[in-house]
């Protein structure tokens, strides 16, 4: 995945910016080759543990004593091969069920690196309704937040990578910017030494199973949100016989390797920002030909912000991503353009800020750390700049705006990355498997509409039941759309799987 795939927290960021036929039952099981390390391999210190849940340590945006949230922390295998060996503790957090108890629902908000315990207690809102059957659990992945997350570097040397220009236009722009991304692969080696190499989307999944287990369900249930429908995806292949209700939102392609996860990135962002335009008056060809004349003249020459800081070029294309995610947070991407035509870049680089989790003190999240970390141990893809190069002209022509950002990030998120990576595509055909819903949102950026359909083709035959909602933003569920959720209550609180196909309009 590359740098700009994101997850709830971030459209949770850029609110706040603002102001602004029957399903599986328990019992049932499908028919599927069942490729899990069996129960009965797993030690019985892993699969008989009991979880200790209490109240959530104290953090910013941690629940409030009293809300209901309980939190635990779970050992897991370091290395799935070798399950008898040395663990890990993977931070969970839970709400119990309101009424009568179906399960346990699992929840994954994307990235890879999105922490699930700080997003979801933020999300209750949303999925309230899902409590009336289910305890709402969510966790920190392995090499996530509280889960031994990773920190590749220091705040400033982050804050100084900012100004490093993720478009190079000369040979020196080129040498500084792939030694930076060696440098940035070099900490986290230094950082996490042996546990680089056990932060998979596979080990993820594995872990996942094992929380099954200690949760005491016989079956998973599901909700993921952008990488997170992949996550599932690859835990419906290995556990085909062990899915429950499996929702998987904001759908990533699984048959793109890491080139064509950017090249439907570069598509999904130009179709987010044709529609943004579209809606404030403006030809989306000649407003894109206006944002990218902006970013020439920032790469050029840095705009003065209120802070004292510059705004960059990169920080300012970052600064445009965010409030696509979310069709909300539309007019603060109105403001911050406006401002930055008039040399103020102080909009652009909050919202940069935001993206970056950078808080007013100058400390920057770890998210994007693990998010890297996690991805260029999945994909085996290892552009070199040639190649980047050679992808220049067909990007451009994609996306005038964010073309040759993710041209070069091809290259440059993974480059001379210091463990080798372990598919060019995931495994997600799942044969036998109950019904897994996919729902698709036409204008969608970060995971475009098409992903679904894929996803829905590689799970196989009477597997993936898609959804379609024509609308705007990462991701549909909790979105605006009633059709959408009432569609995917139903299925999760009933069992009721909708006509593969439906569409929300």
């Amino acid at each position: 995945m590359s740098r700009l795939t994101r997850w709830a927290a971030a459209m949770a960021a850029a609110v706040l910016l603002t102001g602004c036929g029957a399903g599986p039952s328990d019992d049932s099981r499908g028919k599927g080759e069942d490729r899990s390390v069996p129960t009965s391999e797993l030690p019985s210190s892993l699969t008989s543990q009991r979880l200790d849940w209490g109240r959530c340590k104290a953090t910013v945006g941690s629940p409030a004593p009293g809300s209901g949230w309980q939190c635990a922390t779970l050992k897991a295998p370091l290395d799935w091969s070798r399950p008898g060996g040395e663990t890990i503790g993977l931070a969970l957090i839970r709400a119990r069920a309101t009424g009568e108890r179906t399960g346990s629902l699992l929840f994954n908000f994307g990235g890879p690196g999105g922490s699930g315990v700080d997003t979801m207690p933020s999300y209750d809102s949303v999925v309230g309704a899902l409590r009336q059957r289910y305890d709402l659990v969510s966790w920190d992945p392995r090499g996530v937040g509280r889960s031994e997350g990773v920190r590749c570097r220091g705040d400033r040397q982050i804050q100084a990578a900012e100004a490093i220009d993720a478009t190079p236009d000369t040979p020196a722009e080129e040498r500084t910017y792939f030694q930076d991304a060696a440098d940035f692969g070099q900490g986290c080696a230094k950082a996490v030494g042996k546990f680089l190499t056990h932060v998979s989307t596979t080990d993820t999944a594995r872990d996942m199973d094992l929380m099954r287990q200690v949760l005491g369900d016989a079956r998973m249930h599901y909700f993921g949100f952008s990488y997170g429908t992949e996550l599932g995806g690859v835990y419906a292949h290995l556990f085909p016989r062990r899915v429950g209700r499996l929702v998987l939102d904001a759908v990533v392609d699984p048959t793109a390797d890491s080139v064509g996860h950017a090249r439907n990135q570069a598509r999904g962002f130009q179709r987010a920002l044709d529609g943004y335009l579209k809606s404030t008056g403006q030809d989306p060809e000649q407003g894109s030909r206006k944002i990218a004349d902006l970013l020439e003249r920032i790469d050029a020459k840095p705009l003065p912000t209120s802070s004292g800081r510059r705004l960059t070029q990169t920080s300012a294309l970052t600064g445009i991503v965010l409030p696509l995610y979310s069709e909300s947070n539309w007019p603060a991407l109105t403001g911050a353009l406006t401002a930055a035509e008039q040399g103020d870049g102080s909009a652009l680089l909050a919202l940069a800020d935001a993206y970056n989790e950078r808080d007013s003190s100058g400390r920057y999240g770890t998210a994007s750390h693990s998010q890297r970390v996690i991805s260029c141990l999945d994909s085996k893809q290892r552009p070199t700049p040639e190649q980047a190069r050679k992808l220049l002209p067909e990007f451009e022509r994609i996306s005038p705006v964010f073309g040759a950002f993710l041209a070069w990030d091809t290259a440059g998120w993974c480059h001379d990355w210091p463990v080798a990576g372990q598919y060019d595509t995931p495994q997600v055909s799942a044969p036998g498997a109950a019904p897994i819903l996919l729902v698709g949102n036409t204008g969608d950026p970060a995971t475009p509409y098409e992903g679904a359909r894929r996803m829905a083709d590689e799970l196989g035959k009477g597997v993936g039941v898609e959804l379609t909602w024509k609308g705007q933003g990462h991701g549909a569920y909790g979105n605006g759309s009633d059709c959408v959720d009432s569609t995917v209550n139903a299925y999760l609180l009933h069992g009721r799987v909708p006509k593969d196909g439906k569409v929300c309009s």
